[in-house]
Order: structure tokens, then sequence, then C-alpha cells
């Protein structure tokens, strides 16, 4: 099978995180410059631009992450063009990602270029991590191949890519756009469209509860972070919040929750009505083999220890696993 020529609206910070991500894994990636340039600020623009994802290139490569024997071909693998090769730039590509700034007025333009040039199954996916798909699918004459497909940062290291599509997006696009991602090596989770997709959502509440702990004087900020490196970050990179849930049970979850909004005397501690629903309904997790996931068909114990497994290996890893003392 044919390798899916990528192009890239947005020749900035995103699109030159793509760049590198795309080229170290092995696929040509066209960036096309967004705003309208002399010729002579093109070219400092491509300069800055190949300079740039030389630089990450680089850095990953003293960190060991590749043998720098692989730079050339890397590097060969990005094409920079300016506005006016817009056509060049769309028309053969299977996957166009939208990467300019989170201006209203910069994605209609984008998406312009996109509906102009590109190939009629070409996909649209928008980088955005703030505007909403159905929002954005409005944008495009074309909104059964448009979704967003939100990368983090830095992009060219996160492996989590979150695709919300809209009530417009055919099946098979979405399949699509997933499968290339997962052969590349990201790792897609499908949202609806909703502020702050997952990831955002969930760590802005957890900043927020950090501050207000040094805000309140209950930690140092030195500590807090040191809690959630050596607590929180180790655990949760193991077992998912939801998965967490279900070890511990949620109607451990649910008197807690119920103890912290009582102590505090403030509702953003309150318990959703799902976890309280999963408790009077039996779902409890790991102990009645049901909760946010499905249990009844799994070795517990084995699963119980796999997991433990990937903990050992994160704190080995981490440099933090100690041999027991000896007497």
């Amino acid at each position: 099978m044919a390798k899916e020529i990528i192009a890239c609206i947005g020749a900035g910070r995103m699109g030159r995180g793509i760049a590198h991500f795309m080229a170290w894994a092995g696929h040509e990636i066209r960036l096309l410059d967004a705003k309208q340039r002399s010729a002579a600020e093109f070219e400092m623009l491509k300069r800055e631009a190949l300079a740039e994802v030389e630089a990450s290139l680089k850095m990953v490569i003293g960190l060991g992450g590749f043998d720098d024997t692989a730079l050339p071909a890397m590097m060969g693998r990005i094409v920079i063009q300016p506005l006016t090769q817009a056509a060049e730039s769309l028309h053969s590509a299977d996957i166009v990602f939208e990467g300019v700034p989170e201006v209203a007025d910069a994605k209609r333009e984008a998406f312009a270029l996109f509906d102009e040039h590109a190939g009629p199954e070409a996909i649209l996916a928008s980088t955005t991590s703030s505007m909403l798909s159905t929002f954005l699918a409005e944008m495009t004459r074309f909104p059964e191949r448009f979704l967003n497909a939100h990368w983090l940062n830095p992009a060219f290291l996160v492996p989590l890519v979150e695709v919300s599509p809209t009530d417009h997006t055919r099946e098979d696009v979405l399949q699509r756009l997933n499968a290339f991602l997962e052969s590349t090596g990201k790792v897609p989770v499908v949202c609806k469209a909703s502020p702050g997709f997952i990831v955002s959502r969930i760590q802005a509440l957890a900043m927020n509860e950090a501050a207000r702990l040094v805000e309140e004087g209950v930690a140092s900020a030195a500590d807090v972070d040191k809690a959630i490196h050596y607590g929180f970050g180790l655990r949760f990179a193991v077992l998912g919040l939801l998965e967490f849930i279900d070890w511990g049970g949620g109607d451990i979850l649910y008197y807690a929750s119920d103890y912290f909004t009582k102590a505090f005397n403030d509702d953003r501690f309150a318990a959703p009505d799902i976890v309280k629903k999963n408790m009077e309904e039996g779902r409890i997790g790991l102990r009645t083999k049901s909760g946010f996931l499905d249990y009844a068909n799994m070795d517990i114990d084995a699963y119980r220890r796999e997991r433990l497994g990937a903990f050992l290996n994160s704190l080995q890893n981490a440099g933090l696993a100690r041999p027991p003392a000896e007497n």
C-alpha cells in the first residue's frame, strides 16, 4: 500500500511539530505557508522553519531517540511551499492538517484553500486546541470529510491525538484518519465536540486545584509538584482515571467526594451522577466485575499482576525501584 501524502496548511509551531513527526514517521510532508509574503519573506520563513525542525530532530538524536545517519533522509521529506503554490501543495494530498492560529478568520481562509485545491477524497483535519468541530465544519463545503485532530504539544513526542468528528463526518473518514495515525505510532481517541476535548478539560481542573493548594498554604509549590511526580503521575501512567475508580471501587470515590464536599463546603468536589448510579446498580468495579469498564470475562488476578508489573516497570525506568534492604 502506498504511503499517504500529507500536507499541512500553516508553517508555524504546530505545522513544524507535525513536519518533525511526519518526517520521522517516514512520510512526505508539505507545509503550506498560509500567509501572503514577498519572495524574500518566504525564504526567511522557510529557512527558519527548516532550521527549527532540524534542531528539534537533533535534540531527539542527542537524547538517544534515533541515529543521526537518518537525519538527512528525514529532512528530505519536508517540503515548504509559499501560498502561491497552494494548488501544487494540496491537490494530491490524502490528508490535510490545518495548523493556523486560533482565529476564526484564519481558519476560514485555510479551509477555503482546502475547498479550492484539495482532491475529492482528501481529509481535512483541524489541529485546533479550542474551537469545536461543529463550529469549524460550517467553514468548509465538505463537512463530510472534516473533523478535528488535536495534537498535544510537543506534537512530535506526545502520542495522543484527540479526534473529534461531527454528525456530518463520514465513518470511513474517521476510520481512515485513525488508521493513519495509528500506523505512525500515534494513539487516537475519539470524542464529541465539547470544550476542552478530554485532556485539557481534565488537566484544567487538576492544575487549578494544585494552584489552590499553594494559595491556601497547604503545601509549597515544590512539594505539590513532587506529589504529582511521584504519586499522581506514576500511578496514572499505568492506570487510567476511570480504570483507577474501578480498581479501588466507585463507592470509595462517592463517599470521599461527599466528605470533601462537606469539608470544603464546595460543590466542586461533588461526584457526578454517574458515580452514584453505578454504585446503586452494583457496578462498583473490580469487586463486582463491572464498573466504568467491563471485567466479566477477565482473569482479575492476572489483570492485577499485569498492572502492578507495569507500575514496577515505571518505577524502574524512573530509577525509583529499590532492592530489598539486607539485614
